[in-house]
């Protein structure tokens, strides 16, 4: 069975890494059991975050180099869908894209990696903690602001050799991607979102088509997780109010109780000397409301003391 319309495989747009390819090699499985007969082809699309590992993100151009590559080949018609980690995924999309299938969402919480301790308190004063991220960064510092950040991209075997190498003395990446890769036993623990609160849409798989592509987004229909869906527009919503990119240091989690939404957010100073917090709650069905609130708040809270920074 070829997909509607184009009577060919289903072309799936991917990253190389070798976390991308089972993330999206777990997708495409997804969409087959949802479509039985469904043929497929996965199609690799080099991106600039690929070619580019030893600077940051935030200083090569934010987290949108993970995923302007693939949205170039959907607008050419190279792929039909383009799987993203949704964290990867910038605010706002162009115009005739659309993210039209968030799947059912893995744990958001960070793992803590480190050949010598188990978790922050272990680490001793100086200890370096090898991370790119601000978000991970300014939590580290604000809580142990004794410890030295060193900067540290990669995929996991990469970090873990650096940390065996002594570059650093420990190392946080996604749960959920450990998990994806078949190596969560690599992490020494499981870092509560009460002492490590996760980046925006952590831990969600998201794909994107072009918005009038009405037959694959049919094929995908199967796929929506309505939970996932809903946290995400108040997550992202939260971001969207702060126009957050790779270079502003900000956490968020939202958590459903039946038709209940609850929303945790956390803006920073990157050297962790300084965080706002809120927390929102409300129906499910505003989500999306709840989330520019909480974004609002933040933003009334931090007022020029933050926004200084970013200037």
């Amino acid at each position: 069975m070829t997909s509607p319309k184009t009577q060919r495989p289903l072309r799936i747009g991917t990253r190389g890494s070798p976390m991308a390819l089972a993330q999206t090699g777990m997708v495409r499985d997804k969409i087959v059991a949802a479509n039985p007969g469904l043929e497929t082809e996965i199609v690799v699309v080099n991106t600039v975050a690929d070619r580019i590992l030893d600077r940051p993100l935030s200083e090569i151009g934010g987290k949108g180099l993970f995923t302007k590559e693939l949205e170039q080949a959907l607008f050419a018609d190279v792929v039909d869908v383009a799987v993203h980690s949704m964290k990867d995924v910038e605010t706002w999309l162009p115009e005739g894209l659309v993210i039209a299938c968030i799947l059912e969402r893995d744990d958001p919480r960070d793992a803590f990696l480190s050949p010598r301790a188990s978790g922050f308190a272990d680490l001793p004063s100086g200890a370096r903690v090898g991370t790119s991220s601000l978000r991970r960064a300014a939590q580290v510092l604000m809580r142990r602001p004794d410890l030295r950040i060193v900067p540290l991209r990669g995929n996991a075997n990469t970090r873990m050799r650096k940390l065996e190498e002594g570059t650093c003395d420990a190392t946080l990446l996604a749960l959920c991607g450990l998990e994806r890769l078949g190596m969560a036993d690599m992490a020494r623990s499981v870092l509560a979102v009460e002492e490590m609160l996760p980046a925006v849409a952590q831990g969600a798989l998201g794909i994107e088509c072009r918005a009038d592509d009405s037959d694959v987004r049919a094929l995908l229909a199967p796929l929506v997780s309505a939970r996932a869906t809903a946290e995400l527009a108040a997550e992202r919503g939260l971001l969207a109010e702060l126009d957050g990119s790779c270079r502003t240091p900000i956490a968020a989690l939202a958590r459903i109780d039946g038709d209940s939404l609850s929303l945790d957010g956390l803006l920073f100073l990157p050297d962790g000397s300084a965080h706002w917090a809120v927390q929102r709650a409300g129906s499910v069905a505003d989500a999306a409301r709840i989330g520019a609130e909480a974004g609002a708040e933040l933003k009334r809270a931090a007022g020029d003391t933050y926004f200084k920074h970013l200037q």
